[in-house]
């Protein structure tokens, strides 16, 4: 235990520092991943090992997860830190060129744990901060539609006061989510449900694509403060046509009524139901589908072409991968 961490794979820590990933003209960066055993900073951790980048991945203390073995074996150096401790967080952050933050939770992780990331990366002269920002456009909604979304404008407000360059990486929907745990695509009774216009469009970006992306940006140094990506654009009836490809069956589109009465039926599920301790309630999700089909999220523009060697999956494939 080293000021209040540990580093739980010393050798294989000390190989990475001593591996030539590079021309010895331009050794390699050194990237923070907080966040590494989730599903979406698993991918990142990966990616930016397959650029060629230094990792060190921050676990909690007693941290079992199996992805810290598969972590471990990839090259990444396990670091066990309190996140209630700057001086060790920033023990952790010395050297770094950029903190990648993949954390989830609620205040007590997007606010107060990444405030404590935050201040460490400062004070370990890190560059560059890309926080836990995965989503729809949350800057162009009102405070109090997004429970979840409003967390992040306001660890925001705080990144834009702290001396440092920060990156938010903005995806849209996760367009995994389709194949299941959203509920759009219905797959049993092969409609495609919506609320408002089916011709309002939304944006959707893989996992995959979201976590390469990120190591893409994390390992450029040239970011501006927001990056919009989307895997696919598509309406109501573009994932209607993607469903009836992808399954050859055909889908049919189910209207469940106008965002007025989504916007009743999260009222009324917030308060019969209000998970005040669940990050994702059913509340929250249609939340987020209300202000997806609201259209005020929807990405003027986007960045995609940033980094020309990432190949973007489409709608289409991942509801064809489900079969």
């Amino acid at each position: 235990m080293t000021n209040g961490f540990c580093v739980t794979s010393a050798a294989n820590y000390h190989i990475l520092e001593n591996t030539d990933l590079t021309t010895p003209s331009a050794p390699p960066a050194t990237i923070v991943v907080a966040g590494a055993t989730g599903d979406l900073g698993f991918r990142i951790a990966q990616e930016l090992r397959k650029r060629g980048a230094i990792v060190r991945a921050l676990v909690r203390p007693g941290n079992t997860k199996p992805a810290i073995a598969s972590l471990r074996e990839q090259g990444v150096g396990i670091l066990e830190v309190d996140f209630n401790d700057v001086a060790a967080l920033t023990y952790a952050c010395a050297g770094a060129a950029c903190v990648v933050s993949a954390l989830s939770g609620l205040r007590e992780v997007i606010i107060d744990a990444q405030t404590h990331l935050l201040d460490a990366a400062v004070a370990a002269g890190v560059p560059r901060f890309i926080p836990s920002d995965f989503s729809i456009d949350f800057t162009k909604l009102p405070e109090g539609s997004n429970r979840n979304l409003d967390l992040r404008r306001e660890f925001g407000h705080r990144l834009d006061q702290a001396p440092i360059r920060a990156t938010s990486i903005l995806n849209g929907m996760f367009m995994d989510l389709l194949t299941g745990q959203a509920p759009v695509v219905l797959f049993k009774i092969r409609r495609v449900l919506y609320w408002g216009s089916a011709d309002q469009p939304l944006d959707f970006t893989t996992i995959a694509n979201t976590a390469a992306f990120t190591a893409a940006a994390a390992l450029d140094a040239t970011t501006p403060r927001y990056l919009r990506i989307a895997g696919e654009t598509a309406t109501i009836r573009d994932l209607q046509a993607a469903a009836n490809a992808a399954t050859g069956q055909r889908f049919g589109r189910l209207r469940a009524g106008g965002l007025w009465l989504l916007r009743l039926l999260i009222r009324v599920t917030r308060r019969l139901m209000p998970a005040p301790n669940d990050v994702f309630p059913p509340w929250q999700g249609m939340q987020y589908l209300h202000n997806m089909f609201t259209g005020l999220p929807k990405f003027a523009s986007l960045d995609n072409n940033r980094y020309p060697e990432i190949n973007w999956t489409s709608v289409r494939e991942v509801l064809a991968a489900r079969q």
